[in-house]
């Protein structure tokens, strides 16, 4: 792959399937270099054919999140303008025009359908008077000071949020007028729901309608928990009155899903005692009704929210070893697993269907029924050819000095016609921690052996899809056990013909960066290195980053000295190029530039790149130029420093 390629990148994601399970509507997005956005429409597959083709159902350019309506007789989405927020928007199953629902500000999310059809809950963020333009005469520069009164006050790739909670508000569809009324083209009502501070997000209908679930931090009479971790699943009727939280206020609530007859399920994860202890700590998926676990948290960490039959059965997808395993849960059924990476789960009466990559495409539908093994329905992966056509990775295990497995992947340039030395190296750390690498299709690995590099990459302790044990074994031990993980796989990887060993540098992004800047820190063993969007000190990270007031007591603990790697900074010798983004709030751009100011300082041969207008999520979801970009200044510093 070259950075050219970029534009023939095709993805499905958020699939919603027919009550009857006739077909599936979901979304492919392609990234447009010479528009510098996103396209995504709405595509229809016809299940009950099996060689049947997906066709285009809508041509917008940024439609999103479809939701089949109870009766499978009408479709809301998600359709934003060229510049405008993403509004909701209804229309007939078949196809048609499309009506627009919603006029908010800062624009609609999270829909849900009541079971009858009729209404319609979702959230939308609710400014502060005389901010984010609700004052056509004062400018954003202009607004009145924020004070400060909370940790959590930020978001990455959202900026301040406290003056913007996002509420819940309830639609009356049966009231909409019909087409020859005079009033046929107004917005119906959006009736707000929820008030006070915090977010409220993840609404769904529970007691045959009467009442909405959501998800937030409050305390059991209902008022906003600010400073916390804690999340629960609570619940207000119609009128937004009567307020209930249907969890016990310990644990940290991710995800609800709930079934038209009120069956549901919801993701919690364990805090600890201290109601902060976030670290490795997977969800564990609940039914609703009766709290019941269905998934272990120490061994199953889910990839994505999970679907419900129509008979409440739950269809869970867990990381494994790199990839994801689809079951049925608690009973274990296997419904898809093998090299596949799973990122959306749906279901409609017993057909349930899949959104993953695999080794040759970066993202397919498949489909199958209760009892039967997901077969693959889509073939995006054709769109990659020639210098795209994707590259196999071999598979890699050896040992830690201690005896530990240690798991991962070389993906090695396609071109045999390497000089006699063989290709240099550059060993890829993820970030996270607790996140895992993949064997399948993965961009930046194909990117670099497309330029003629080999690639090792794979998932040290500290990573999540090898259970809670190997996610925690770095809470307060930074740069220990994970370095042995990193520095086996590549000697293991450097004893195979054809690579070589005298040419290595090191790259990785967040907490990935961390570790690039901590290796070359305590060794001189790598030729150049790229530390990006990195955690280089925890010292400011805790009072800088969206996530610093928590996450580096957490992680490093009474450690944060020694284990940043800008304590060890004056060690590097190593030319290094620093990457990030000034919009950065996860890790803020201080960081780098606090490194950058370090390197040049002792005269080590060091750059900064700095992407205007990003944030954590660049080489994943910026803007498609600035992808293509910062791949090729990522090849020509290899280039110039590996040949």
């Amino acid at each position: 792959m070259q950075p050219s390629d970029l534009p023939s990148i095709r993805t499905v994601s958020s699939p919603t399937v027919h009550p009857d399970g006739r077909d599936v509507v979901f979304v492919v997005t392609r990234p447009d270099v010479e528009e510098n956005r996103y396209r995504s429409s709405l595509w229809r597959l016809d299940l009950t054919t099996p060689d049947a083709e997906p066709v285009r159902l809508t041509y917008g350019t940024r439609d999103s999140s479809p939701l089949y309506s109870p009766d499978g007789r009408r479709l809301l989405f998600l359709r934003a303008g060229e510049d405008g927020p993403a509004q909701l928007h209804v229309m007939a199953a078949d196809g048609g025009d499309a009506r627009r629902l919603t006029d908010h500000r800062l624009g609609a999310s999270g829909p849900a359908w009541s079971p009858d059809g009729r209404r319609v809950v979702h959230a939308a963020r609710v400014p502060e008077q005389g901010r984010y333009g609700t004052d056509d005469d004062v400018k954003p520069d202009q607004e009145a000071p924020r004070l400060i009164e909370h940790s959590r006050y930020l978001a990455d790739g959202l900026g301040y949020t406290l003056d913007r909670p996002s509420k819940l508000f309830l639609l009356d569809l049966g009231a909409l007028p019909h087409g020859d009324d005079p009033d046929a083209d107004a917005l119906p009502e959006s009736r707000q729901l929820t008030r006070g501070g915090g977010d409220d997000g993840s609404p769904a209908f529970l007691d045959g309608g009467e009442r909405v679930a959501f998800v937030a931090a409050r305390s059991a009479r209902g008022a906003w928990r600010p400073d916390t971790l804690v999340s629960d699943v609570c619940s207000v009727d119609l009128d937004g009155k009567h307020f209930r939280r249907h969890t016990d206020g310990t644990g940290s609530v991710g995800v609800l899903h709930v079934l038209p007859d009120g069956q549901g399920v919801y993701g919690v994860g364990d805090l600890g005692r201290s109601r902060q202890d976030f670290v490795a700590r997977s969800a564990r998926l609940c039914r609703l009704a009766d709290d019941r676990p269905l998934t272990d948290p120490t061994t199953d960490h889910p990839a994505c929210a999970p679907a419900l039959l129509a008979d409440g059965t739950v269809v869970a997808a867990v990381e494994h070893r790199g990839d994801t395993v689809v079951r049925v849960v608690p009973d274990g059924e296997v419904l898809l697993d093998g090299h596949v990476t799973v990122t959306d789960v749906a279901a409609g009466g017993d057909v349930v269907v899949v959104a993953a990559g695999t080794r040759t495409s970066y993202s397919e539908l498949f489909v199958g029924r209760r009892g039967e093994r997901l077969v693959q329905r889509t073939d995006l992966g054709r769109h990659l050819t020639g210098t795209a056509a994707p590259i196999e990775p071999e598979e890699l295990e050896t040992a830690a000095p201690d005896g530990y497995p240690v798991h991962g992947w070389l993906v090695r340039p396609r071109s045999e016609a390497a000089a006699a030395e063989g290709h240099p190296v550059v060993l890829l750390i993820h970030g996270g921690p607790f996140t895992q690498y993949t064997g399948n299709l993965f961009d930046e690995a194909q990117v670099l052996a497309g330029a003629g590099y080999a690639v090792v990459m794979g998932n040290p302790r500290g990573g999540s899809g090898y259970g809670e044990a190997h996610g925690r074994a770095v809470k307060e031990a930074i740069g220990t056990v994970d370095v042995a993980d990193l520095t086996a796989l590549l000697d293991h990887a450097l004893t195979l013909p054809g690579l070589d060993g005298t040419r290595v540098g090191v790259q990785g992004g967040s907490y990935g960066g961390l570790m690039t800047t901590w290796v070359v820190g305590h060794t001189d063993r790598f030729t150049a290195a790229i530390s990006e969007r990195a955690v280089n000190a925890w010292d400011s990270f805790a009072g800088t980053s969206d996530i610093g007031w928590f996450f580096a007591d957490e992680y490093a603990g009474d450690h944060q000295h020694e284990q940043a790697p800008l304590t060890w900074a004056d060690r590097i010798t190593t030319p290094t190029l620093v990457i990030h983004s000034e919009r950065d709030l996860r890790c803020p751009l201080e960081q780098g530039q606090r490194l950058f100011a370090r390197l040049r300082r002792n005269g080590v041969p060091t750059k900064l790149l700095i992407f205007p207008g990003e944030g954590h999520e660049l080489s994943r979801a910026g803007q498609p130029r600035h992808r293509v970009q910062r791949f090729e200044h990522i090849l020509d510093w290899w280039a110039e420093h590996l040949g």
